[in-house]
Protein backbone atom coordinates (compact mmCIF):
# COMPACT_ATOMS: atom_id res chain seq x y z
CA UNK A 1 0.00 0.00 0.00
CA UNK A 2 1.00 3.53 0.13
CA UNK A 3 3.53 4.47 2.27
CA UNK A 4 2.24 6.55 4.91
CA UNK A 5 4.19 7.27 8.25
CA UNK A 6 7.47 9.62 8.98
CA UNK A 7 8.24 8.15 12.61
CA UNK A 8 9.50 11.60 14.07
CA UNK A 9 11.34 12.45 10.95
CA UNK A 10 14.09 10.16 11.44
CA UNK A 11 12.58 7.51 9.60
CA UNK A 12 9.42 6.54 7.80
CA UNK A 13 6.78 3.78 9.06
CA UNK A 14 5.34 2.04 5.98
CA UNK A 15 2.35 -0.14 5.73
CA UNK A 16 4.08 -3.27 3.52
CA UNK A 17 1.97 -6.02 1.98
CA UNK A 18 1.88 -7.57 5.42
CA UNK A 19 -0.07 -4.70 6.51
CA UNK A 20 1.97 -4.37 9.42
CA UNK A 21 3.98 -0.71 10.29
CA UNK A 22 7.57 -1.37 9.80
CA UNK A 23 10.45 1.35 10.19
CA UNK A 24 12.78 2.44 7.62
CA UNK A 25 16.81 1.67 8.28
CA UNK A 26 16.18 -1.34 10.17
CA UNK A 27 16.36 -4.49 8.77
CA UNK A 28 13.58 -6.77 8.94
CA UNK A 29 13.53 -10.56 9.88
CA UNK A 30 13.23 -13.05 7.99
CA UNK A 31 9.67 -15.24 8.01
CA UNK A 32 11.44 -18.03 9.83
CA UNK A 33 12.74 -15.28 12.13
CA UNK A 34 16.72 -15.01 11.84
CA UNK A 35 18.64 -12.79 9.62
CA UNK A 36 19.48 -13.63 6.37
CA UNK A 37 23.73 -14.67 6.46
CA UNK A 38 25.73 -11.91 6.40
CA UNK A 39 27.71 -11.36 3.45
CA UNK A 40 31.31 -11.38 3.96
CA UNK A 41 33.71 -8.05 3.71
CA UNK A 42 35.46 -8.37 0.76
CA UNK A 43 39.46 -9.46 1.67
CA UNK A 44 42.26 -7.28 1.14
CA UNK A 45 42.93 -9.23 -2.35
CA UNK A 46 39.77 -8.61 -3.87
CA UNK A 47 40.40 -4.83 -2.71
CA UNK A 48 43.83 -4.88 -4.55
CA UNK A 49 42.23 -6.73 -7.53
CA UNK A 50 39.37 -4.13 -7.83
CA UNK A 51 41.69 -1.04 -6.91
CA UNK A 52 41.49 0.11 -10.38
CA UNK A 53 38.03 0.33 -10.67
CA UNK A 54 37.68 3.34 -8.79
CA UNK A 55 40.16 6.72 -7.73
CA UNK A 56 42.87 5.90 -4.67
CA UNK A 57 42.74 6.97 -1.75
CA UNK A 58 44.76 10.82 -1.77
CA UNK A 59 44.88 14.15 -0.92
CA UNK A 60 42.31 16.47 -2.31
CA UNK A 61 42.72 18.94 -5.00
CA UNK A 62 42.62 22.74 -4.41
CA UNK A 63 39.33 23.97 -3.61
CA UNK A 64 37.62 20.66 -3.71
CA UNK A 65 36.58 21.15 -0.10
CA UNK A 66 34.54 23.96 -1.53
CA UNK A 67 31.67 21.07 -1.73
CA UNK A 68 29.15 22.52 0.43
CA UNK A 69 27.95 20.57 3.44
CA UNK A 70 24.75 21.82 4.45
CA UNK A 71 22.70 22.78 1.53
CA UNK A 72 22.69 25.58 -0.97
CA UNK A 73 20.00 26.72 -3.20
CA UNK A 74 19.44 25.33 -6.49
CA UNK A 75 19.55 27.00 -9.82
CA UNK A 76 15.99 27.44 -11.04
CA UNK A 77 16.85 26.70 -14.78
CA UNK A 78 19.51 24.31 -14.69
CA UNK A 79 20.98 21.76 -17.99
CA UNK A 80 19.44 18.54 -17.76
CA UNK A 81 22.10 16.62 -17.77
CA UNK A 82 24.48 18.35 -15.46
CA UNK A 83 26.96 19.53 -18.67
CA UNK A 84 26.96 18.45 -21.91
CA UNK A 85 26.65 14.69 -23.01
CA UNK A 86 29.74 12.72 -22.97
CA UNK A 87 31.55 14.61 -20.35
CA UNK A 88 30.61 11.93 -17.65
CA UNK A 89 31.88 8.76 -17.41
CA UNK A 90 29.89 5.48 -17.90
CA UNK A 91 26.94 5.29 -20.47
CA UNK A 92 24.30 7.87 -20.77
CA UNK A 93 20.40 7.87 -21.55
CA UNK A 94 19.02 5.73 -24.03
CA UNK A 95 18.68 6.88 -27.22
CA UNK A 96 14.71 6.98 -26.58
CA UNK A 97 13.72 10.57 -26.60
CA UNK A 98 11.61 10.85 -23.26
CA UNK A 99 9.91 13.88 -21.30
CA UNK A 100 13.11 14.22 -19.90
CA UNK A 101 15.10 14.73 -22.58
CA UNK A 102 12.71 16.81 -24.27
CA UNK A 103 12.47 19.95 -22.46
CA UNK A 104 15.03 22.86 -22.90
CA UNK A 105 14.56 23.67 -19.20
CA UNK A 106 12.77 23.29 -16.37
CA UNK A 107 10.47 24.68 -13.82
CA UNK A 108 10.46 24.73 -10.46
CA UNK A 109 8.71 21.59 -10.07
CA UNK A 110 10.15 19.65 -13.29
CA UNK A 111 8.37 16.69 -14.70
CA UNK A 112 9.43 13.39 -13.77
CA UNK A 113 7.49 10.88 -15.26
CA UNK A 114 7.41 7.59 -13.21
CA UNK A 115 8.14 5.46 -16.82
CA UNK A 116 10.52 8.07 -18.17
CA UNK A 117 13.07 7.03 -15.13
CA UNK A 118 11.71 3.39 -13.83
CA UNK A 119 14.69 1.37 -13.98
CA UNK A 120 17.20 3.99 -12.85
CA UNK A 121 15.31 5.07 -9.50
CA UNK A 122 15.43 1.31 -9.10
CA UNK A 123 19.10 1.45 -9.49
CA UNK A 124 19.70 4.61 -7.49
CA UNK A 125 16.95 3.05 -4.73
CA UNK A 126 19.12 0.36 -3.85
CA UNK A 127 22.83 2.62 -4.27
CA UNK A 128 21.09 5.02 -1.46
CA UNK A 129 20.12 1.88 0.46
CA UNK A 130 23.74 0.81 0.67
CA UNK A 131 25.31 3.71 2.32
CA UNK A 132 22.53 4.65 4.17
CA UNK A 133 23.11 1.12 6.15
CA UNK A 134 26.62 2.65 6.19
CA UNK A 135 25.51 5.36 7.76
CA UNK A 136 23.31 3.23 10.25
CA UNK A 137 25.78 1.42 11.62
CA UNK A 138 28.49 4.15 11.69
CA UNK A 139 26.56 6.91 13.77
CA UNK A 140 25.46 7.22 17.43
CA UNK A 141 21.98 6.35 17.65
CA UNK A 142 19.54 10.01 17.65
CA UNK A 143 16.20 10.44 19.03
CA UNK A 144 13.69 9.39 16.75
CA UNK A 145 16.39 7.43 14.59
CA UNK A 146 17.38 11.21 13.59
CA UNK A 147 20.69 9.86 12.82
CA UNK A 148 19.61 7.26 10.18
CA UNK A 149 18.65 9.58 6.78
CA UNK A 150 20.29 11.66 4.05
CA UNK A 151 20.73 15.10 4.05
CA UNK A 152 20.87 17.50 1.49
CA UNK A 153 23.84 19.25 0.10
CA UNK A 154 24.22 21.84 -2.57
CA UNK A 155 25.16 18.95 -5.12
CA UNK A 156 23.35 15.96 -3.85
CA UNK A 157 22.84 13.99 -0.58
CA UNK A 158 25.44 13.27 2.39
CA UNK A 159 25.43 11.12 5.17
CA UNK A 160 26.53 13.73 7.07
CA UNK A 161 30.37 13.04 9.30
CA UNK A 162 30.35 9.48 10.94
CA UNK A 163 32.64 7.93 13.34
CA UNK A 164 35.31 7.57 14.23
CA UNK A 165 34.51 3.55 14.42
CA UNK A 166 36.64 1.19 15.97
CA UNK A 167 39.40 4.02 16.22
CA UNK A 168 39.60 4.64 12.68
CA UNK A 169 39.28 8.08 10.91
CA UNK A 170 35.64 9.76 10.44
CA UNK A 171 34.18 9.98 7.22
CA UNK A 172 31.29 11.59 5.16
CA UNK A 173 30.24 9.66 2.04
CA UNK A 174 28.68 12.09 -0.84
CA UNK A 175 26.66 11.35 -3.01
CA UNK A 176 27.66 14.50 -6.14
CA UNK A 177 24.64 14.60 -8.48
CA UNK A 178 26.59 16.97 -10.62
CA UNK A 179 29.39 15.31 -11.34
CA UNK A 180 27.56 11.54 -10.81
CA UNK A 181 29.60 10.73 -8.69
CA UNK A 182 30.07 8.32 -4.98
CA UNK A 183 32.70 10.35 -2.56
CA UNK A 184 34.36 8.87 0.51
CA UNK A 185 36.04 11.94 2.76
CA UNK A 186 38.14 11.31 5.71
CA UNK A 187 39.11 13.87 8.07
CA UNK A 188 42.62 13.74 7.55
CA UNK A 189 41.73 14.72 3.90
CA UNK A 190 42.21 11.70 1.97
CA UNK A 191 39.52 10.75 -0.64
CA UNK A 192 38.11 8.29 -2.60
CA UNK A 193 35.68 8.57 -5.42
CA UNK A 194 33.90 6.02 -8.55
CA UNK A 195 31.41 7.74 -11.24
CA UNK A 196 28.29 6.15 -10.26
CA UNK A 197 27.29 5.52 -14.09
CA UNK A 198 27.83 2.44 -15.80
CA UNK A 199 27.47 0.19 -12.63
CA UNK A 200 25.33 -2.72 -11.50
CA UNK A 201 24.34 -2.66 -7.73
CA UNK A 202 26.91 -5.51 -7.01
CA UNK A 203 29.59 -3.10 -8.58
CA UNK A 204 28.50 -0.41 -6.54
CA UNK A 205 28.50 -2.15 -3.20
CA UNK A 206 32.30 -3.84 -4.29
CA UNK A 207 33.64 -0.35 -4.86
CA UNK A 208 31.84 1.28 -1.66
CA UNK A 209 33.37 -1.40 0.61
CA UNK A 210 36.63 -0.79 -1.53
CA UNK A 211 36.59 2.58 -0.66
CA UNK A 212 36.28 1.93 2.77
CA UNK A 213 38.57 -0.51 3.03
CA UNK A 214 41.55 2.03 1.16
CA UNK A 215 41.02 4.87 3.70
CA UNK A 216 41.14 2.42 6.57
CA UNK A 217 37.27 3.10 7.45
CA UNK A 218 36.36 -0.11 9.54
CA UNK A 219 32.77 -0.04 8.43
CA UNK A 220 30.07 -1.75 6.63
CA UNK A 221 26.12 -2.32 6.32
CA UNK A 222 25.47 -5.01 9.01
CA UNK A 223 22.16 -6.66 6.79
CA UNK A 224 24.13 -6.40 3.14
CA UNK A 225 20.30 -6.62 1.18
CA UNK A 226 18.07 -4.59 0.10
CA UNK A 227 15.10 -3.51 2.64
CA UNK A 228 11.37 -3.70 2.10
CA UNK A 229 11.95 -4.28 -1.99
CA UNK A 230 10.83 -7.13 -4.25
CA UNK A 231 14.33 -8.60 -3.99
CA UNK A 232 14.91 -8.48 -0.21
CA UNK A 233 16.34 -12.05 -0.27
CA UNK A 234 19.36 -11.30 -2.74
CA UNK A 235 22.60 -9.29 -1.35
CA UNK A 236 23.75 -6.23 -2.58
CA UNK A 237 26.65 -8.20 -3.64
CA UNK A 238 24.66 -10.68 -6.20
CA UNK A 239 22.80 -7.75 -7.57
CA UNK A 240 23.98 -7.75 -11.06
CA UNK A 241 20.29 -6.80 -12.57
CA UNK A 242 19.90 -3.18 -11.42
CA UNK A 243 22.74 -1.10 -13.60
CA UNK A 244 20.61 1.60 -15.44
CA UNK A 245 22.07 5.26 -14.33
CA UNK A 246 20.16 8.14 -16.93
CA UNK A 247 22.20 11.20 -15.97
CA UNK A 248 19.49 13.65 -16.94
CA UNK A 249 16.86 11.44 -14.94
CA UNK A 250 19.10 11.51 -11.89
CA UNK A 251 19.88 15.41 -12.16
CA UNK A 252 16.44 15.93 -12.40
CA UNK A 253 15.05 14.37 -9.75
CA UNK A 254 18.05 16.07 -7.58
CA UNK A 255 16.58 19.23 -8.73
CA UNK A 256 13.03 18.08 -7.55
CA UNK A 257 14.23 17.06 -4.26
CA UNK A 258 16.68 20.11 -3.92
CA UNK A 259 12.88 22.37 -4.56
CA UNK A 260 10.98 20.18 -2.28
CA UNK A 261 13.84 20.51 0.28
CA UNK A 262 13.98 24.27 0.54
CA UNK A 263 10.25 24.68 0.12
CA UNK A 264 9.55 21.31 3.41
CA UNK A 265 12.05 24.00 5.16
CA UNK A 266 9.94 27.01 4.76
CA UNK A 267 6.95 25.20 5.80
CA UNK A 268 8.73 23.77 9.22
CA UNK A 269 10.01 27.12 9.80
CA UNK A 270 6.11 28.24 10.58
CA UNK A 271 6.25 25.61 13.79
CA UNK A 272 8.86 26.45 16.69
CA UNK A 273 7.99 23.18 18.73
CA UNK A 274 9.77 20.14 18.69
CA UNK A 275 10.61 19.59 14.47
CA UNK A 276 12.35 17.56 12.75
CA UNK A 277 15.45 18.18 9.76
CA UNK A 278 13.98 17.39 6.45
CA UNK A 279 15.26 14.27 5.58
CA UNK A 280 15.73 12.25 2.46
CA UNK A 281 14.66 8.51 3.65
CA UNK A 282 16.78 5.67 2.01
CA UNK A 283 14.42 3.06 2.74
CA UNK A 284 11.47 4.80 1.04
CA UNK A 285 12.99 7.14 -1.42
CA UNK A 286 10.90 10.16 -0.49
CA UNK A 287 12.10 13.41 1.84
CA UNK A 288 9.98 14.57 4.61
CA UNK A 289 10.01 16.75 8.05
CA UNK A 290 7.99 15.89 11.22
CA UNK A 291 6.59 18.34 13.76
CA UNK A 292 5.78 17.29 17.33
CA UNK A 293 3.51 17.98 20.52
CA UNK A 294 4.59 16.89 23.67
CA UNK A 295 2.06 14.58 23.92
CA UNK A 296 3.49 11.22 24.57
CA UNK A 297 1.58 8.25 22.72
CA UNK A 298 0.97 4.64 24.22
CA UNK A 299 2.23 2.04 21.70
CA UNK A 300 0.04 -0.45 20.30
CA UNK A 301 0.56 -4.00 22.03
CA UNK A 302 3.20 -5.67 20.77
CA UNK A 303 5.13 -2.89 18.94
CA UNK A 304 8.69 -3.32 18.41
CA UNK A 305 11.06 -1.13 19.79
CA UNK A 306 12.27 0.42 16.75
CA UNK A 307 8.53 1.42 16.03
CA UNK A 308 8.17 2.66 19.99
CA UNK A 309 11.05 5.04 20.04
CA UNK A 310 9.99 6.62 16.66
CA UNK A 311 6.20 7.26 17.12
CA UNK A 312 6.59 7.98 21.10
CA UNK A 313 5.25 11.27 20.64
CA UNK A 314 2.47 12.62 18.59
CA UNK A 315 3.13 14.02 15.18
CA UNK A 316 1.78 15.61 11.96
CA UNK A 317 4.18 14.91 8.79
CA UNK A 318 4.87 16.42 5.65
CA UNK A 319 6.77 14.85 2.80
CA UNK A 320 7.41 14.29 -1.21
CA UNK A 321 7.17 10.86 -2.86
CA UNK A 322 8.25 9.77 -5.93
CA UNK A 323 6.38 7.13 -6.56
CA UNK A 324 6.50 3.07 -7.53
CA UNK A 325 4.79 0.57 -8.48
CA UNK A 326 1.97 0.67 -5.69
CA UNK A 327 1.49 4.93 -6.35
CA UNK A 328 2.96 5.02 -9.52
CA UNK A 329 3.35 8.75 -9.81
CA UNK A 330 4.61 11.59 -7.47
CA UNK A 331 2.65 13.48 -4.20
CA UNK A 332 3.14 15.58 -1.66
CA UNK A 333 1.70 13.96 1.46
CA UNK A 334 0.62 14.72 5.08
CA UNK A 335 -0.57 12.47 7.96
CA UNK A 336 -1.54 12.94 11.74
CA UNK A 337 -0.51 9.99 13.27
CA UNK A 338 -2.34 8.69 15.68
CA UNK A 339 -5.13 9.41 13.67
CA UNK A 340 -8.04 11.39 15.10
CA UNK A 341 -11.81 10.57 14.51
CA UNK A 342 -12.88 12.66 11.91
CA UNK A 343 -9.43 13.35 9.71
CA UNK A 344 -10.72 12.82 6.60
CA UNK A 345 -13.82 14.88 6.93
CA UNK A 346 -11.79 17.78 7.30
CA UNK A 347 -11.27 20.00 4.57
CA UNK A 348 -8.33 20.34 2.45
CA UNK A 349 -6.75 22.58 -0.34
CA UNK A 350 -6.40 22.73 -3.36
CA UNK A 351 -10.20 21.13 -4.81
CA UNK A 352 -7.35 18.39 -6.32
CA UNK A 353 -5.92 17.14 -3.06
CA UNK A 354 -7.79 14.64 -1.26
CA UNK A 355 -7.91 12.11 1.86
CA UNK A 356 -6.75 8.50 0.77
CA UNK A 357 -7.55 5.39 2.51
CA UNK A 358 -4.96 2.64 3.25
CA UNK A 359 -6.09 -0.18 5.73
CA UNK A 360 -8.07 1.92 7.98
CA UNK A 361 -5.75 5.07 8.03
CA UNK A 362 -6.06 8.01 5.89
CA UNK A 363 -3.29 10.51 4.51
CA UNK A 364 -3.38 13.79 3.12
CA UNK A 365 -2.78 13.77 -0.91
CA UNK A 366 -1.55 16.61 -3.36
CA UNK A 367 -0.25 14.69 -6.91
CA UNK A 368 2.87 16.39 -8.16
CA UNK A 369 0.94 16.90 -11.53
CA UNK A 370 -1.87 18.86 -9.88
CA UNK A 371 0.74 20.90 -8.09
CA UNK A 372 2.49 21.94 -11.02
CA UNK A 373 -0.79 22.38 -13.05
CA UNK A 374 -1.56 25.32 -10.41
CA UNK A 375 -1.15 29.13 -10.91
CA UNK A 376 1.92 29.77 -8.50
CA UNK A 377 2.87 25.75 -7.65
CA UNK A 378 4.66 26.78 -4.80
CA UNK A 379 2.26 28.73 -2.69
CA UNK A 380 -0.18 26.25 -3.47
CA UNK A 381 2.01 23.33 -2.57
CA UNK A 382 2.46 24.98 1.36
CA UNK A 383 -1.11 26.11 1.41
CA UNK A 384 -2.08 22.06 0.89
CA UNK A 385 0.46 21.13 3.90
CA UNK A 386 -0.56 23.67 5.84
CA UNK A 387 -4.52 23.17 5.61
CA UNK A 388 -3.55 19.27 6.33
CA UNK A 389 -1.44 20.57 9.43
CA UNK A 390 -4.94 22.26 10.38
CA UNK A 391 -6.63 19.24 10.31
CA UNK A 392 -4.97 16.95 12.40
CA UNK A 393 -3.83 20.02 14.53
CA UNK A 394 -6.85 21.52 15.72
CA UNK A 395 -8.58 17.79 16.10
CA UNK A 396 -5.79 16.83 18.06
CA UNK A 397 -5.93 20.05 19.91
CA UNK A 398 -2.20 21.44 19.20
CA UNK A 399 -1.25 24.65 21.17
CA UNK A 400 -1.63 27.43 18.48
CA UNK A 401 1.20 29.49 20.63
CA UNK A 402 3.92 27.11 18.55
CA UNK A 403 2.78 28.39 15.46
CA UNK A 404 5.33 31.36 14.14
CA UNK A 405 4.27 32.54 11.08
CA UNK A 406 7.67 33.30 8.77
CA UNK A 407 9.52 32.20 11.42
CA UNK A 408 8.92 34.60 14.03
CA UNK A 409 8.50 34.41 17.53
CA UNK A 410 8.36 37.49 18.88
CA UNK A 411 4.98 38.50 19.29
CA UNK A 412 6.38 42.35 18.68
CA UNK A 413 8.90 41.46 15.90
CA UNK A 414 5.68 40.15 13.81
CA UNK A 415 3.86 42.92 13.92
CA UNK A 416 6.45 45.19 12.88
CA UNK A 417 6.96 46.46 9.26
CA UNK A 418 10.87 45.90 9.68
CA UNK A 419 10.05 41.81 10.16
CA UNK A 420 7.74 41.55 6.56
Amino acid sequence: GWAAGGGGGARRLCLPRSGRLRPAGIDPRSPEGDSPKKYPRPAHREVQDHAPTIARAQAPAPGYFRHPAGGGYPVRRPPLAGGPRGTHDGPQSTGRRTTLESESDVDVFPPLPLEDWRDTKETLHRFLQIVGKIRLAGSPRSNHWWNVPFHLTGQGVTTRPMGPVRGGDSFCIDFDFVAHRLVVRTLAGRQVSFPLAGRSVADFYRDTVTALVALDIDAEPEHPYPYDLPDARRPFAEDHEHRSYDTAAVTRYWHILSQVDLLLERYAAGFSGKTSPVHHFWHTFDIAVTRFSEREITPPAGADPVTREAYSREVISAGFWFGDDTVPAPAFYSYTAPEPPGLADRPLYPDAARWSEARGSHIALLMYDDARAAADPWDTTLRFLDSAYRAGAELTHWERTRECPGGITDPRLRTSPAAG
